[in-house]
């Protein structure tokens, strides 16, 4: 088992950054390819950001490359999000997921473990 709490999340103005955490506890964090999710009200659940489990893979969908990072600590048993430019679409509640099959995947059901959630809200 894969434990995963998600932090950082608040409100935000357009325009503005937040960098999320996710600390993780249980199996061996290294083991583990790590994904960020986001579910907006009345939506399905999309993927945001993909990392492999030794950082140097990464990778994004169009609707936020460029302005997202992912990262990971694996001393520290953390993968990180920074979102900068953010824009009221944004706004939605963020997951992140561990994956333990080699290969950055993009589907909700490649991931075996999931955090609680962290909200995120960009005002206009």
């Amino acid at each position: 088992q894969v434990q995963l709490v998600e932090s950082g999340g608040g409100l935000v103005q357009a325009g503005g950054s937040l960098r999320l955490s996710c600390a993780a506890s249980g199996r061996t964090f290294s083991n583990y390819d790590m994904g960020w999710f986001r579910q907006a009200p009345g939506k399905e659940r999309e993927f945001v950001a993909a990392i492999s489990r030794g950082g140097g893979t990464t990778y994004y969908p169009d609707s936020v490359k460029g302005r997202f990072t992912i990262s990971r600590d694996n001393a520290k048993n953390t993968v990180y999000l920074q979102m900068n430019s953010l824009q009221p679409e944004d706004t939605a509640v963020y997951y992140c997921a561990a994956d333990k099959d080699l290969g950055l995947r993009t589907r909700q059901s490649n991931y075996e473990y999931w955090g609680q959630g962290t909200q995120v809200t960009v005002s206009s």
